[in-house]
C-alpha cells in the first residue's frame, strides 16, 4: 500500500511530461508558415480534448466560479492537468527555438517545407480514420474545406502598419486560424503583413509587442473555441470532414518549389508552384524528408483510437 501514492505521482508526472512534449511540437509547428498547430494536435490525439478544455475554461459557468471564489469548482472546470503542460510546452517552443526555426527556414527552405508537406499530407489519413462513416454530405464538407483553404492560400499579403493594435488584431485572427487544422496561424500573420514583425518581437524580446500578440491570441482562442466546441458536440463527423479538407487545401502552400510573380511591390509579390527543373541531390533530400514526415505521422496515428466523443 505504501507504493500506491508514489506510483500515482510518477504516472501523473509522466503524463504531464508527455503532454508538455506534445505542446512543444504544436508550438514549433505553429512557427512555420503553412503549418497549423491544430494539425499536430489532431495527429497527437489531443485536439478535441484541447478544444473542449478551452471552451469550458472560457464559458460563463467558469467565470461565475471565479467571481464566486468557488475554487474547487473552478479547478475542476479548468482542466489544468491538460492545459497547463500543453500551454507551457508550446510557449517553451516559441521562446527557445524561434531563432533556430528562423535560420532553418532561411538556409534550408525547400527541405523544411518538404518535411512538413509529408507530415501534413499524412494528417489527412489520421483525420479520415476519425470519421465514423463517410457520406455524400461529408464528402461535400470535405470539398468545401479544401476550396476554403485554397482561397485563403491565394490571398495576397497586405501592407499594414506595424503598430500594437495591429499586432493584437493579427494575434487574435491568427490564433483562431491556428486552432483549425490545415490553417496556419503563421500564414495568417503573413497575410496580415505582420509575420516578420511578430517574429522579430519574439526573437528581440520586445515584451510589449509579445504581450499584445499573446492578449490577442487569448481573445481569439477563447472566442473561437466556443464555436468549434459547439460544432463538435452537434456535428462531429461533418466538422472533421471540413477540417480534413482544410488540411488538403493547405498542401498547396507547403509545396517546396515556387517561383516569384511580380507584384506592385516586393511585399505584395506572389509565388506560384512549379515542378523542380531537374532531379538534383536537393530534390532527393526533399523527397526523402517528405516521406519521413509522412511515415512519422501515420505511425503516430495508426494505432491511436479516435478521440473521445462529446
Amino acid at each position: 500500500m505504501t507504493l500506491v501514492r508514489p506510483m500515482t505521482a510518477l504516472r501523473s508526472a509522466g503524463s504531464a511530461i508527455r503532454l508538455a512534449a506534445k505542446g512543444f511540437a504544436i508550438g514549433a509547428a505553429g512557427l512555420i508558415p503553412g503549418v497549423s498547430g491544430g494539425t499536430l494536435a489532431l495527429v497527437l490525439g489531443i485536439y478535441e480534448d484541447l478544444v473542449e478544455a478551452i471552451r469550458k475554461a472560457s464559458d460563463p459557468e467558469t467565470l461565475k466560479a471565479l467571481l464566486g471564489r468557488r475554487w474547487r469548482s473552478l479547478t475542476e472546470r479548468l482542466s489544468w492537468q491538460l492545459l497547463l503542460p500543453v500551454g507551457l510546452g508550446a510557449l517553451t517552443a516559441v521562446v527557445t527555438i524561434s531563432h533556430f526555426m528562423e535560420r532553418l527556414l532561411e538556409t534550408y527552405p525547400v527541405q523544411v517545407e518538404a518535411f512538413f508537406l509529408g507530415l501534413v499530407a499524412a494528417s489527412m489519413v489520421v483525420v479520415a480514420r476519425k470519421v465514423h462513416r463517410w457520406s455524400i454530405r461529408l464528402v461535400a464538407g470535405f470539398a468545401l474545406g479544401t476550396a476554403a483553404a485554397l482561397l485563403l492560400m491565394d490571398l495576397t499579403p497586405a501592407e499594414t502598419p506595424n503598430t500594437l493594435w495591429m499586432l493584437f488584431l493579427s494575434g487574435a485572427v491568427a490564433k483562431c486560424a491556428m486552432v483549425l487544422p490545415g490553417i496556419s496561424g503563421a500564414f495568417v500573420l503573413v497575410i496580415f503583413g505582420q509575420y516578420q514583425y511578430a517574429l522579430s518581437a519574439v526573437t528581440q524580446r520586445d515584451v510589449l509587442g509579445v504581450l499584445m500578440i499573446l492578449v490577442g491570441a487569448v481573445v481569439g482562442l477563447v472566442t473561437f473555441a466556443q464555436v468549434l466546441g459547439w460544432l463538435f458536440r452537434r456535428q462531429r463527423d461533418l466538422t472533421l470532414a471540413v477540417l480534413g479538407g482544410l488540411i488538403l487545401g493547405s498542401l498547396w502552400k507547403l509545396w517546396p518549389w515556387r517561383e516569384a510573380v511580380e507584384g506592385p511591390s516586393e511585399l505584395l509579390a506572389k509565388e506560384v508552384n512549379v515542378l523542380p527543373g531537374a532531379w538534383t541531390p536537393e530534390v532527393t533530400v526533399a523527397v526523402v524528408l517528405a516521406l519521413i514526415g509522412f511515415v512519422v505521422v501515420v505511425t503516430l496515428g495508426w494505432d491511436r483510437r479516435t478521440e473521445t466523443e462529446h
